[in-house]
């Protein structure tokens, strides 16, 4: 394994940040397209805009869709399981620790009367989230060490730590 890659991937960005921390803010982006102005269960989003990337979305079956495309809430579990994720493995090269398996699944409980409005006191979103990270590094590895990377990894996995203190999310219509 090579334990280089992150740190040295890493090293002139933590030397940059260092000197001028405005440049460690950045904007992540998203967007949709809807293929067919008609059809409300069905759209496409374009993580990245730019890219040429999309993914189908659609509508939960609990609300009236086909339930026959990714949901927005599988698009979230999704994301959180892709940074918990990415950021295992990231820091298990930090570290030295060498995986044989890693996965990682989510998945969020939600009372859909909220969203329908079908009763009032049931709120809107996600009453519940859990993410199980499974994974096994190489036998031989020190017990602490592994410990030591599932704690990096809790605190380091930005996805996680926006679910657990959300930041204000503000919405602007634009109408014609």
């Amino acid at each position: 394994m090579n334990t280089k890659q992150v740190r040295e991937a890493q090293r002139p960005l933590r030397q940059h940040y260092t000197t001028e921390p405005g440049a460690a803010k950045v904007i992540d982006r998203a967007r949709t397209r809807h293929a067919d102005k008609q059809d409300p269960f069905h759209t496409r989003v374009e993580p990245m805009p730019g890219i040429g990337a999309t993914l189908p979305v659609g509508v939960h079956r609990a609300i009236g869709g086909p339930h026959d495309a990714p949901t927005p809430g599988d698009i979230l579990c999704a994301a959180l399981a892709a940074c918990q994720d990415s950021t295992v493995r990231m820091i298990a090269n930090l570290l030295g620790v060498e995986l044989e398996h890693l996965e990682v699944s989510v998945d969020a409980d939600v009372d859909v009367r909220g969203t329908m409005v079908v009763k009032r006191d049931v709120p809107v979103g996600f009453q519940a989230m859990r993410c199980h990270v499974e994974l096994r590094a190489k036998k031989g590895t020190p017990v602490e060490l592994v410990e030591r990377l599932c704690q990096a990894a809790e605190y380091s996995c930005v996805v996680l730590q926006t679910l657990r203190s959300p930041p204000p999310v503000h919405t602007r219509f634009s109408t014609q």
